[in-house]
């Protein structure tokens, strides 16, 4: 695709989608992906049956304490299907060692978006930054099927069993 890129496929499940040309025979779907750093490894799931495809750091960056954030490159690119959506989550032994985690959880990836996975970072930690080196792992990438929504006008709602009940409303 360019000088210095490499193509690949990400295969991740399928969770459904009808009539769906992009489905391989064992209920996976193929991503297209440009890896812009070949230095680093692909997404990769590190046991069978996980949801979430680790993504590795392209360049280290120092995270302040108490909210510092940094927006932290991934080395690819991936054309995610049509009738899929990307959710970058948070890694959770970064989360609960060090404090640090996606900022704007999930981070959704359309279907359309082609440019370089980068992954917002913010540590919580309230005295202590936090180091990323180059080629840590540093969140997860899940790909689901997804439906556009078609909202449709009404005068009234009709009910449930939550009703209005909002924000703490089930109790603890």
């Amino acid at each position: 695709m360019g000088c210095g890129r490499s193509t690949s496929l990400l295969v991740v499940e399928d969770l459904g989608v009808a009539g769906s040309n992009i489905v391989a025979a064992q209920g996976k779907v193929k991503v297209e992906l440009v890896q812009l750093d070949p230095d680093l490894p692909l997404p990769a799931y590190a046991r069978v049956g996980d949801a979430g495809a680790d993504l590795f750091a392209r360049a280290g960056v120092t995270i302040g304490p108490g909210g510092g954030r940094a927006l932290v490159p991934t080395g690819v690119a991936v054309a995610i299907p049509e009738g899929y959506a990307g959710f970058v989550q948070p890694r959770s032994g970064l989360a609960l060692r060090y404090g640090v985690t996606v900022l704007n959880a999930p981070g959704l990836i359309d279907s359309g978006y082609r440019d370089e996975l980068r992954v917002l970072l913010v540590n919580t930690d309230p005295v202590t930054p936090y180091e990323v080196h180059r080629g840590d792992r540093v969140a997860q990438l899940v790909v689901k099927a997804v439906a556009q929504a078609e909202f449709v006008p009404v005068g009234e709602l009709s009910s449930s069993e939550r009703g209005l009940g909002g924000f703490g409303h089930s109790g603890r």
